[in-house]
């Protein structure tokens, strides 16, 4: 049987909370311009987006409430690009998801 790739794993659920994994952290690198995720041994360079995704990802907000901000940020449906997003970096264990409690 097939498992899920980090290309395609599933979106995460409306009503998880995503949070950073503790072994990351947001930091703005001034050498490349960019906010990059810090970890042991790894630095993982974010387009403007993806840090604005990151940024939000505190575990005070579940995934719908993500997708209204960044959709009022953007002025444009970003749901589905935000949901891949999330799912991609969890698959990777960059964003912890949580269930609502």
């Amino acid at each position: 049987m097939p498992t899920d790739s980090p290309l395609t794993a599933p979106a995460p659920p409306d009503t998880s909370r995503p949070r950073l994994g503790t072994h990351l952290r947001l930091h703005f690198d001034r050498s490349r311009g960019r906010h990059v995720l810090l970890g042991p041994e790894s630095v993982i360079v974010l387009n403007g987006t993806g840090a604005d995704v990151v940024r939000l990802c505190d575990g005070s907000r579940t995934v719908a409430q993500l997708v209204d901000e960044l959709h009022a940020r953007y002025d444009r449906p970003v749901g589905d690009e935000v949901r891949d997003f999330l799912a991609r970096m969890a698959a990777r264990r960059h964003v912890v998801l949580e269930e609502a409690g």
